[in-house]
């Protein structure tokens, strides 16, 4: 089974175009591919899921046990003809000094061939000691092959093919022209996320023309098939998620191009728990279905706050239930959605306001990187029985939540990271959880088992307070 990491040298090597790329030449060819994505991030995953037609899974080495990764990986790669793993910045990049959270610990965990990314605009003879610098750095790294990107023309191709096969024994797989029209535009977080362009499907389609055109994928294939694991990893196939199901509950999720970043490995947790997920558009839709709670995820509300605050009716519609106990969870954009006001681009625009504070936008990131919470004893959600001692989560928001009154009630204390003011994150009000924290169910942290028992409680509590209303009627 072909399986790959596709990384790079270092950052913004083109590695998100080109492992789009594959995934739709490869499902072009009939083949069916699993994609996932090293780290935390929402973007490329919305892109690779698109390109491969199956839902990208994130592999975080920071906030994920190691044996959590190899069942994810081994649950979701079983079947597939070709697994992909896009990493995150350069090969040997990471957090530890140690490289125990850089891209290649998370191949050489997986026993995933390396496919190196070298954006190689102004390079000639110099990329050789570049790639046996990479091969000599760690020996238990397998360097399958490098694609080199943004070339300049055949004479660039040329020279530099001539050098790589001179002085190293790594295989040429691809050689990607430089071609303005494979790029997608990129924001504060990254690229433009797939949800949000409508010719998204011309540019995957393209990618893939040109990964096939350009990179040799039948030695690709060949170079990074895996016969022998030397584990039993191909044998995992069970599920991380713990599954309480009980009485179904539906779950109101927004999705649409304001809000789309959602963990794959969450929904389906939400499923196991008992949930029922039913999408609405903050957009489109004038008023909510008929749920027992709400989970709105991220996205760029700021970039529609033009278009959510013109659906008055959908807002509200949510302020009227969220007053009246419905629960829900919110996630960064869905708590900026769900405040009083979001200022951007010099306009303040009015929001839900169930959250009794103003959100404004600024120029460089408030809350970026990794964050560990501690759970306060009032958190309403249904404890488990050995609740985590530090919840490690992620955070990315260039903006701030203010002018909250001084009694404000919050989920969390945040000992890393900065969350709403530095010191505590997850405003609670009403039913409502609303932080700038992204969650992950992982490790010892099961918010989507705990968020559908809550829910669940909410909806027993309305049946047995409408029966007893019936019998003091009668």
């Amino acid at each position: 089974m072909p399986r790959m990491l596709v990384s790079a040298a270092h950052k913004s090597s083109g590695k998100t175009t080109i492992s789009v790329g594959l995934c739709a030449a490869f499902r072009a060819r009939g083949l069916a591919v699993q994609p996932f994505k090293k780290g935390p991030d929402y973007i490329d995953p919305i892109w690779l899921s698109q390109a491969s037609g199956h839902a990208c899974r994130n592999l975080d080495l920071y906030l994920m046990r190691r044996d959590e990764i190899e069942d994810i990986f081994a649950q979701h790669s079983a079947g597939m003809d070709v697994n992909l793993v896009e990493g995150n910045k350069g090969l040997y990049d990471g957090l530890a000094l140690d490289g125990s959270n850089s891209n290649a610990e998370l191949a050489k965990l997986l026993k995933l061939p390396v496919i190196l990314v070298i954006d190689a605009r102004g390079m000639t003879r110099g990329i050789a000691p570049l790639i046996l610098g990479y091969q000599a750095f760690d020996r238990d790294i397998r360097i399958a092959g490098v694609i080199l990107n943004q070339l300049g023309g055949s004479r660039h191709e040329s020279k530099l093919r001539a050098v790589v096969e001179h002085y190293t024994d790594v295989p040429v797989l691809g050689a990607v022209h430089h071609d303005a029209g494979l790029f997608v535009q990129e924001r504060h977080l990254g690229l433009i996320p797939g949800n949000e362009s409508e010719h998204s499907k011309a540019i995957i389609e393209r990618m893939g023309q040109h990964m096939a055109a350009q990179v040799d994928l039948d030695r690709l294939l060949a170079m990074t098939a895996v016969a022998d694991l030397g584990s039993d990893l191909t044998e995992k196939a069970t599920s991380s998620v713990r599954s309480d199901p009980g009485l179904a509950v539906r779950i109101g999720i927004a999705r649409d191009r304001a809000f789309g970043f959602y963990y794959a490995d969450d929904l389906d947790a939400l499923v196991a728990a008992g949930a029922t997920l039913v999408a609405f558009d903050t957009l489109g839709d004038s008023h909510l279905p008929q749920v027992d709670g709400l989970y709105i995820g991220g996205g760029f509300p700021e970039m529609f706050a033009q278009d959510l605050a013109a659906n008055a009716t959908l807002r509200n519609d949510l302020r009227r239930v969220l007053e009246g106990g419905l629960p829900a969870y919110a996630e960064c954009g869905g708590l900026m959605y769900l405040s009083r006001t979001l200022a951007a681009g010099g306009k303040t625009y009015p929001m839900v306001g169930i959250i009794p504070g103003d959100v404004v936008m600024h120029e460089r990131p408030v809350g970026r990187g990794y964050v560990h919470l501690s759970e306060q004893p009032w958190h309403p959600w249904p404890r488990p029985r050995s609740p985590a001692q530090e919840i490690r989560a992620h955070e990315f928001h260039y903006s701030s939540l203010e002018n909250l009154p001084p009694d404000t009630r919050y989920a969390f204390a945040v000992k890393r990271g900065h969350g709403i003011d530095g010191r505590h994150d997850g405003i609670l009000v009403h039913n409502v959880l609303a932080s700038y924290t992204h969650l992950r169910t992982i490790g010892s942290c099961y918010w989507a088992t705990r968020f559908v028992a809550f829910v669940r409680q909410y909806r027993q509590n309305l049946a047995r307070q409408s029966q007893e209303t019936l019998g003091a009627i009668q």
